[in-house]
């Protein structure tokens, strides 16, 4: 019999087909599964309008058969078939699509949903297949054909029996190699897993007779094989359903073992979308922070479903970094698939679609912010640190969308605020947002730097995390207020008369200071009198953009390069180290120097910082306490 050979270039675009564009040969049989629910639903279509069909929609079905002694996996289903020229056409022309022409020929009718829209899934079948057989009859004929091929050599077709209407597709599996373990195909297990990872919510019951074992009635340890059938998918994905359908333990349920938690999802956002983007989705944020969130292990994306065929099981282009956190899938009729199902195009469809998903999840962390505070605060204990970076990240592109999102501990409520909510409490007088900065809210409340700002009443939030005065810099002001570090230079809270007062008295002691900033070596830019400090005597501030904090996390960082913020010491007139001070400039300017030393040393410690030299620091102190009396 003479084979016909491809319409197309067979040899180049097959042999493309099967080693290029499919990246995992499993999903063979999820093409195949898609091809038959398409058929399925053109025959549905047909019997809404002609009663000849005799088949109600409870009546299709699609079935998997395993021969294990012939190598052989078969799908059957019961749709609207093909004759020898649809045969031809759809399969004897690669990358022609019947089930597109059918969809350009209905457009606008609804209730109507086919899957595979491009026509090339079916030869993904030649990865794990050395043969194809179809014998398919078509709705309507009486006469039955068989389509069969080996790959790159072309196929023939030839008349055939077939009793219903309906395709069969026969894979005889390739032999195993020591690389490959075709034979896998044939194990009843792995064909239910693969359904439920990539066909589970086709809507037509795909069935397959199961060898089962029981005990013979009557006896305790004689067992006896039988066939039961069963139906392998759910049919109906939970993200369809109508949330008042739906509880708490339904959605949880569902998290817990799709996703593969041990505990129930902190919030869920369940939204179906008409419009520009037309889309069901199930999200869901977890109660805890996974163990590998934080490192480059950690992937993000949302499983993304065509019609409730699994397309691919991590779409990162889905969610941006600031909400990677989230889990759960899309649902979408409306996308464009290039050739195979697992490659999709980055056109308008998808960034429509992750546009408002971000919008979403936005509004949904504002809903629970304002209704449900207390488990706000747990996610955002959680993941409070991935949205700042958000806000840093890509030039502070997104920080306007995530500002409102934001929450620093508070000085006055002893808690976590919004800094709108800061903002709110500010005094008529208050000209800043203050903020402080350290390793935790109990050495930060400590700090030198905090009395003066603390004194005049106002608050100060309280940042412990690496990124948080980054982010801060960022965002620069939050509704026309200036955000300000305690620490900073200028903190614009002395009165004109305190600032004449504070610049005279400088002036006086203006030789002392000179000789101490010498004393250090470089270490700061200027020593000086401070007017922020009310008990303490000694603290160090910066001038300029780059801060003490974000000095610690950049030198942290692995980089042969090291920074350093412009360091200013300063010092409490009215504590009495300063007379000390003094006295020693007059009489003794050596133990100027070391106190000078100790004191600066006393100021690096109180940032957390790393002395540089702590054994002198040790001596000096030693030498000190062992003067007499």
């Amino acid at each position: 019999m003479e084979k016909i050979q491809f319409k197309t270039e067979s040899k180049r675009l097959l042999d493309l087909m099967i080693n290029s564009v499919y990246t995992n040969r499993e999903i063979f049989l999820r093409e195949l599964i898609s091809n038959a629910s398409d058929a399925i639903d053109k025959l549905y279509y047909r019997s809404l309008t002609d009663r000849n069909v005799g088949l109600s929609r409870e009546d299709f079905f699609i079935k998997i058969e395993v021969d294990k002694e012939n190598r052989t996996l078969t799908v059957i289903d019961n749709g609207i078939g093909m004759n020898r020229e649809e045969l031809e056409d759809n399969l004897g022309t690669i990358a022609n699509s019947g089930s597109l022409a059918f969809m350009k020929e209905h457009q606008g009718v609804e209730d109507i949903e086919i899957i595979g829209q491009f026509g090339v899934g079916f030869y993904s079948a030649f990865m794990v297949s050395k043969r194809l057989t179809v014998i398919s009859r078509a709705y309507g004929s009486d006469e039955a054909f068989q389509w069969e091929s080996e790959g790159l050599d072309g196929y023939t077709i030839t008349p055939a029996s077939k009793d219903s209407v309906g395709t069969v597709v026969i894979l005889s599996l390739k032999d195993n190699t020591e690389e490959e373990n075709y034979d896998e195909y044939l194990d009843a297990y792995r064909i239910k897993s693969l359904v439920k990872k990539y066909s589970d919510y086709i809507r037509y019951p795909i069935k397959m007779d199961i060898e089962k074992r029981r005990l013979k009635e009557g006896s305790k340890n004689e067992y006896e094989t039988y066939i039961e059938t069963e139906t392998l998918n759910s049919m109906v994905p939970i993200w369809r359903r109508h949330k008042n359908e739906l509880s708490d333990e339904d959605y949880h349920y569902f998290y817990r073992e799709k996703f593969f938690d041990f505990e129930d999802p902190l919030w869920v956002i369940h939204s179906s979308t008409e419009g520009k983007a037309t889309y069901n989705a199930l999200l869901f944020i977890p109660a805890r922070i996974p163990f590998d969130y934080y490192s480059k292990k950690y992937e993000k994306g949302l499983q993304l479903y065509s019609n409730g065929v699994l397309v691919m099981e991590k779409c990162a282009d889905l969610l941006p970094d600031h909400f990677s956190f989230v889990k759960g899938l899309v649902d979408s009729q409306d996308l464009s698939l290039n050739i195979s199902r697992e490659m999709l195009q980055h056109d308008r469809q998808l960034k429509l679609i992750a546009q408002s998903l971000e919008k979403k999840i936005k509004s949904e962390l504002l809903n629970m912010l304002k209704n449900e505070r207390e488990t706000y605060e747990k996610f955002y204990k959680n993941f409070g640190l991935q949205l700042k970076w958000g806000v840093y990240n890509n030039f502070g592109a997104n920080k306007e969308f995530l500002k409102p999102l934001l929450m620093f501990y508070s000085s006055l409520e002893k808690k976590l605020v919004t800094i709108e909510e800061y903002i709110g409490r500010m005094k008529e007088d208050q000209k800043y947002i203050y903020y402080a900065c350290g390793n935790n809210v109990d050495s930060i409340d400590r700090l030198p730097q905090t009395e003066l700002v603390k004194d005049k009443g106002y608050e100060i939030l309280y940042l412990v995390d690496d990124i948080d005065e980054f982010a801060l810099k960022m965002l620069h002001e939050y509704d026309g207020k200036e955000f300000k570090s305690v620490s900073s230079g200028d903190l614009g809270l002395e009165t004109e008369e305190e600032k004449e007062s504070a610049q005279k008295q400088a002036e006086d002691y203006k030789e002392m200071f000179s000789f101490m900033k010498d004393a250090l070596n470089g270490k700061v830019k200027e020593v000086r009198l401070s007017l922020r400090l009310k008990s303490h005597p000694v603290c160090l501030t910066t001038d300029g953009a780059l801060s003490l904090e974000m000095e610690k996390v950049l030198n942290s960082l692995p980089s042969e390069h090291k920074v350093r913020a412009d360091r200013i010491l300063e010092i409490n007139a009215n504590h009495p180290i300063f007379e000390t001070l003094n006295k020693l400039f007059e009489e003794d300017k050596d133990k100027l120097k070391t106190y000078t030393e100790l004191l600066y040393n006393q100021a690096v410690l109180i940032e957390g910082l790393p002395i540089e030299d702590p054994v002198a620091f040790s001596n000096a102190i030693c030498d000190l306490m062992a003067e007499k009396v």
